[in-house]
């Protein structure tokens, strides 16, 4: 008799990782082009998962995997050429 082994797979659940959202206050942001240049520094700092600036307001939102390190924030926005007035 022949005997057939079978090998069953076990995936992990897919759990949900709790982000944190993050408003930020940025000054010097007057269009689109500023909202590019935020968005893109600040996508780079990691854990981050989304960006929105929005020029009109000088509101910065972040969403990421845990608390996002002012400092770091602070460094991407200075690169972007703006200022981090600090937390909205």
């Amino acid at each position: 008799m022949l005997s057939v082994v079978t090998k069953e797979r076990h995936f992990p659940r897919s759990r949900s990782t709790p982000m944190t959202t993050t408003v930020y206050k940025v000054t010097g942001m007057t269009c689109g082009h500023c909202e590019s240049a935020v968005n893109s520094e600040i996508s780079a700092i990691p854990g981050v998962t989304s960006v929105a600036a929005v020029a009109a307001t000088g509101l910065v939102t972040v969403t990421a995997a845990a608390e996002p390190d002012d400092e770091a924030v602070r460094a991407a926005v200075d690169e972007a050429g703006y200022e981090l007035a600090g937390r909205a």
